[in-house]
């Protein structure tokens, strides 16, 4: 008892206000740095462009040049409101909103099993947790992956709890379903609760391990209704492209080839260092002919031990816009807290011992995954980040009470230091990343009026002013092929193409200027946005010198120079 009397001393009220008042501070902060224009790559070339286009043309229809376009929409869906009555603005908002959602289910979570400090400490962390800000302030669909898949797992806690009662079991499924029909990460977080879900029954339920069949037929219910809230995405792309997980593979055994010259098209967010990489593993993608770890060697120059820590060192050294280090930044306690929360810093056994393994196996699982399945991107592995919120709360908790019990429960002194301590410090690291942001993001300038509209985006993707020209001074009937402008096509009210096979073909087989203009102008091609000095370095370093020579000519010859600023210039095809 006395224990516990220290252990609640240490939490003192002031802690709860401050941390509400911190918690205020956040969302107010979060909500002045997303009233900008949406300037972020993703959402330039897919999460807005997407729907835009779908209401250009009253409905949902087949883009084939975009691949975008077949990814999963729940959460670009939404975003089509905001669009319609003229504002692209809001979407960071219904984005945001995934993000509070999360945050409630891990106080709900925390509140229940530890108490009301740990709780309101793990929503705060949670939400200003870099990642989560820049999530946060950005038109992405990731939040929403995050809150469906926490909520999945939770639902199978629920329904662990009950003793295995299925309409629990079938929420978590539809949960899941959502998470699929989010992003295709969810298929991870799919695959890991399939396998998750007759583990545990087989381990927890009333038959011990004798009752293997209904195991598997709990598992079967849970894949199959997360495979229905999903199917509308796969019949589409079944009905479009004979594959319903497009563009993941082609068919269902070959994985999908990047078409040549990808790389004059994608780069990375407009990035000139990420783009000269590209540019020097040449035309065909570096990662499919030398695989993950070979591209990280030979383009980041990292050593087997650099690239075998990548799991932990996304923790400790990640970066905004550095595809080296994981394209996000994420908290080093995230790292080391959980480990507390698995010592036993006594002989009485955890009341939730269960759970902290389910969090904990389905985070290492999946940075496994990610790590030996693609480039490692923090928002690639994000629907771990509620689960090592939980866990880190847990074992701050139980190094509250580990240090209460070793020097002595009379005194509360040093738990509420060591509390103190470590909430601080954490919160600072993830304050520094905040004020960093409104440096980065320059939000009072536009909001108090100083900076325009157009003036902003400019100050953010230097092709505006090009693509802007294009808008007001083009024909309706204009059809751009984009060149080094990262896909990024949402601002474009003109038909904007972003498929450099229609460039790489025709150079091919073109043995003259004229040639060249003929067959960009038979695919209905009327003009081209270029960026010029990414333009100039990929073709020094994949032409042959009689190609260079073609080309050369073709923009003498048959290309008419519109409009030039910022390095990216517009050019009419001329016949």
């Amino acid at each position: 008892m006395r224990l516990q009397s220290a252990l609640e001393n240490s939490i003192t009220p002031s802690k709860i206000i401050l941390l509400l008042v911190l918690l205020a501070a956040l969302i107010v902060s979060i909500i002045i740095l997303s009233w900008v224009p949406p300037v972020s790559r993703d959402a330039l070339t897919h999460h807005l462009a997407i729907p835009k286009l779908y209401l250009t043309h009253g409905g949902i229809y087949e883009i084939p040049h975009l691949e975008f376009s077949y990814y999963p929409m729940n959460i670009n869906l939404l975003y089509l409101l905001p669009l319609y009555c003229g504002n692209d603005i809001v979407p960071k908002f219904i984005h945001f909103s995934f993000a509070l959602l999360t945050a409630g289910l891990i106080f709900n979570y925390l509140f229940k099993r530890l108490d009301l400090f740990y709780a309101l400490l793990g929503a705060l962390f949670f939400l200003s947790l870099p990642l989560i800000v820049k999530l946060s302030i950005t038109v992405y669909v990731d939040l929403g992956l995050i809150f469906f898949s926490t909520a999945s797992i939770i639902f199978i806690l629920k329904w662990i709890e009950s003793r295995f009662k299925l309409k629990y079991l079938i929420i978590s499924a539809c949960w899941c379903g959502l998470a699929l029909g989010t992003k295709y990460n969810g298929l991870v977080v799919w695959f890991l609760l399939t396998l998750l879900v007759p583990f545990v029954y087989v381990r927890r339920g009333p038959g011990g391990g004798i009752n293997q069949g209904k195991a598997a037929g709990y598992a079967a219910i849970f894949m199959a209704v997360a495979l229905l809230i999903f199917s509308p995405w796969m019949i589409r792309n079944y009905k479009w492209k004979q594959n319903p997980i497009y563009p993941l593979y082609h068919s269902w055994f070959s994985q999908l080839k990047t078409p040549a010259l990808a790389d004059i098209s994608t780069g990375y967010d407009g990035d000139k260092r990420n783009a000269d990489a590209n540019i020097k593993a040449g035309s065909t993608p570096a990662r499919e002919r030398i695989g993950l770890f070979g591209y990280r060697k030979i383009i980041y120059n990292e050593s087997w031990w650099e690239i075998a820590l990548v799991p932990i060192r996304i923790f400790f050294t990640g970066r905004d816009g550095d595809p080296q280090h994981f394209d996000g930044k994420l908290n080093p306690f995230l790292f080391l807290l959980p480990f507390f929360a698995f010592i036993r810093f006594s002989k009485a056994e955890s009341p939730f011992r269960t759970e902290k393994w389910i969090w904990l196996v389905f985070s290492l699982l999946f940075i496994l995954i990610a790590f030996f399945k693609t480039e490692m991107r923090i928002r690639y592995v994000a629907p771990i980040i509620p689960p090592l919120i939980i866990l880190s709360m847990i074992g701050l908790q139980q190094l509250n009470v580990w240090v209460l019990a070793r020097y002595s429960a009379d005194s509360s002194r040093i738990p509420r230091v060591l509390t103190t301590a470590i909430t601080t410090t954490l919160l600072l690291i993830n304050a520094f990343y905040i004020m960093n942001q409104f440096k980065e993001v320059q939000p009072i300038g536009y909001l108090s009026g100083r900076v325009g509209r157009d003036a902003y985006i400019e100050s953010y993707r230097k092709e505006f002013p090009a693509v802007q020209f294009a808008n007001r001074n083009l024909p309706a009937n204009a059809k751009i092929l984009s060149i080094f402008l990262g896909n990024r096509i949402y601002y474009s009210d003109k038909t904007m193409i972003s498929d450099p096979a229609i460039l790489l073909k025709a150079i091919g087989k073109s043995d003259s200027s004229g040639k060249l203009s003929m067959d960009l102008r038979k695919s209905g091609l009327t003009h081209l946005i270029v960026r010029m000095d990414l333009f100039d370095n990929w073709i020094d370093n994949n032409f042959s010198e009689k190609k260079k020579e073609l080309i050369r000519l073709f923009f003498k010859e048959n290309m008419k120079l519109i409009y030039y600023k910022n390095g990216y210039g517009l050019f009419g095809i001329e016949e």
